[in-house]
């Protein structure tokens, strides 16, 4: 028997002695997951869920290009074959990130148009695929014959709620965020009162003047009734013809048990909440390890003026010469140290205290005691993991989310907003100056940091918590709100007040024709009288 099996043997004697000191209660996971961070964010779930005994098994394509299934120890994968190959693939989301990250702000219809627009092309692949899945007699059999206890999807990559529904078994999501919170509305059920709570993608606070008020009400209207993030009567017909009856995707969405929505109050502006719903913001986050030896050289002689991390994320590793130069001088004018995550043509403008790293170990950056800045594009994990170590931000946003998330760290007094295309080498060297030596934004994104921190329950233990509960009870249809069995006009109660109205006008109407009755009748005594 060779290293590996022995390996294998070993971990699962392991998962077998915590499942009995665990009373039995290990399960097994069906996973559905969207690609790269995504991936990331649902990874640390799984990888807990693995390390309490469960079994866990993960839907990937021949195409996937980001989920590594021989790096991902005590996980199963479940490949299936698809037509588009993995460089297709990636061709195809490379094209999508392109065209929305240089996409002109300008126009608010044509914008959201062209949002809508990739979101469509992006729906297509993802029904490309998940059609392949589902026709796959061979696959769906085995997962029947699995017996999955749950499956964790990610709800911007629909089909996991179609498997859920083919193999009968319940389904928790995981979710960031959709445009215009489309999906958390009408398929969740959940409330989003435009008076207090600023849409997303519209980059408005919970503390709105008048007209950032009637903007926001303008951008509710125009995702209530014109934008759809996926072309949602193709997936209509789609999930109706697999399923045998008339259904729709958002009626499917809705039979979700649990929604593990990755924000939470640090990150999040308060809003209304229903119980089959749980904020775990920064789940992923964990105590920084110690950086490779050149790393921590490097990183040690900064000396007292410390360090500052930059990064755009695993999915924009370089950018236009012009743009490297313009970032790379205002980088050699500050006294501090640069990581700077970055594979394109090294910047002619390049300082002595700039190194460029095709990799940098982000959170373990993020919580050395030299880091005073974070240079971020504002994707989510990277967001928490400075909100967990307390690191102030300038927030350079690309795409998707992002806009909305430095917007909030913005509004809560710890990062300053700059646009990657027009921002001058004075704009990002005011920027990290500010960040670095105006003592508030560290006071504030350590209250953030200090309200992360105080919760009884971790996001973690706490979206695994969620997990095991509807696996140990097949569901959770006790927290399952009402409102998914009212038809829109129920649910805003417009037939009660229709009935209401009829009820005031049909006693207005009796009153009046009594009163006007009594009136003539004493008319008419009145004449006799005279008479």
């Amino acid at each position: 028997m060779n290293m590996m099996s022995m390996k294998w043997l070993s971990f699962l004697l392991l998962l077998q002695l915590t499942c009995y000191f665990n009373s039995g209660n290990c399960g097994k996971v069906l996973v559905w997951p969207v690609e790269y961070s995504h991936w990331i964010n649902i990874k640390a779930i799984l990888e807990e869920l693995v390390s309490r005994g469960h079994e866990v098994t993960v839907m990937t394509s021949s195409a996937s290009i980001f989920i590594n299934t021989r790096k991902e120890f005590g996980i199963k994968f479940e490949n299936f074959p698809v037509s588009l190959t993995k460089d297709d693939f990636e061709y195809i989301f490379q094209y999508l990130l392109e065209k929305w990250t240089y996409m002109e702000k300008d126009s608010f219809l044509s914008y959201f148009s062209a949002v809508q627009s990739l979101f469509w092309k992006y729906s297509d692949v993802a029904m490309k695929m998940c059609k392949e899945a589902v026709s796959n007699k061979k696959l769906i059999t085995k997962l029947r014959e699995s017996s999955f206890d749950v499956i964790l999807a990610d709800a911007i990559g629909p089909c996991g709620e179609l498997l859920a529904e083919i193999l009968k078994v319940p389904l928790v999501y995981s979710l960031r965020f959709s445009p215009g919170f489309l999906i958390e509305k009408y398929s969740g059920g959940l409330s989003f009162p435009p008076s207090y709570v600023p849409v997303i993608m519209s980059e408005l606070s919970d503390h709105m003047t008048f007209m950032e008020r009637v903007k926001n009400i303008i951008y509710v209207l125009y995702f209530d009734f014109w934008f759809r993030t996926f072309n949602e009567k193709k997936w209509n017909q789609f999930y109706s013809e697999v399923l045998g009856r008339q259904t729709t995707l958002s009626e499917t969405m809705g039979k979700a048990e649990m929604w593990l929505i990755r924000t939470y109050w640090d990150f999040q502006f308060p809003h209304p909440l229903l119980p089959n719903f749980e904020f775990v913001g920064g789940l992923h986050c964990k105590p920084a390890k110690p950086l490779p030896k050149e790393m921590e050289e490097f990183v040690q002689s900064s000396g007292e003026n410390g360090i500052v991390v930059f990064t755009l994320g695993s999915m924009i590793t370089s950018m236009t010469e012009e743009r490297a130069n313009t970032i790379a001088s205002a980088l050699a004018q500050i006294p501090q140290k640069v990581l700077w995550r970055y594979s394109g043509k090294k910047p002619d403008t390049l300082g002595p205290n700039t190194r460029l790293y095709e990799w940098i170990p982000q959170n373990d950056l993020l919580g050395h005691p030299k880091t005073k800045a974070f240079i971020t594009h504002g994707g989510t994990n990277g967001i928490y993991e400075a909100i967990y170590h307390g690191i102030p931000m300038v927030g350079i946003p690309l795409f998707a989310d992002q806009p909305d998330n430095i917007a909030h760290m913005k509004a809560k007094g710890a990062a300053v907003k700059l646009d990657l295309e027009t921002m001058s080498t004075r704009d990002l060297l005011n920027a990290l100056n500010e960040v670095i030596n105006n003592p508030s934004y560290k006071q504030n994104v350590m209250w953030l940091s200090t309200i992360h921190h105080d919760q009884p329950v971790k996001p973690l233990d706490r979206a695994v918590f969620w997990i095991e509960f509807v696996m140990r009870h097949r569901g959770a249809k006790h927290l399952r709100p009402a409102a998914h069995d009212l038809t829109w006009y129920q649910y805003h109660s417009l037939d009660v007040i229709g009935f209401l109205l009829g009820c005031v006008a049909t006693a207005a109407f009796v009153i009046t024709k009594c009163c006007l009755f009594c009136y003539r009748k004493f008319l008419k005594t009145g004449k006799k009288k005279r008479e």
